[in-house]
């Protein structure tokens, strides 16, 4: 019979500031502030009833030391609202046009 290692404790989360951030790294914890909010897509299939509207929103946020542009996706619009401050876990740096983008895919969390 296997034997089970893990205590039930989880780790603290380690948050780490905006100016902290590198290109094409990940897994980082963010508390940010939502400083402003722009719907870049918004399409939906009429095909099925099922289906899935696309929503995409590209947002500036910050926090003491820094801004940086975070697209949200689906879901994720609805929670990132001016004014508002949110924890990104798991987030990742992608590049885009030369600058860095924060985003939370299907394994991070807001």
């Amino acid at each position: 019979m296997a034997t089970n290692s893990w205590s039930g404790e989880l780790r603290k989360p380690v948050f780490v500031k905006v100016e902290s951030l590198k290109p094409g790294t990940n897994g980082h914890t963010l508390l940010v502030k939502v400083v402003n909010s722009n719907m870049v897509l918004q399409k939906g299939r009429a095909v099925s009833p099922h289906a899935h509207n696309i929503r995409i929103a590209e947002c500036v946020v910050g926090d003491d030391t820094g801004t940086i542009l975070f697209t949200a996706r689906n879901d994720q619009v609805d929670l990132v609202k001016p004014g508002t401050s949110v924890i990104l876990r798991n987030a990742k740096i992608d590049m885009f046009k030369g600058t860095m983008r924060l985003a939370v895919d299907k394994w991070g969390r807001i």
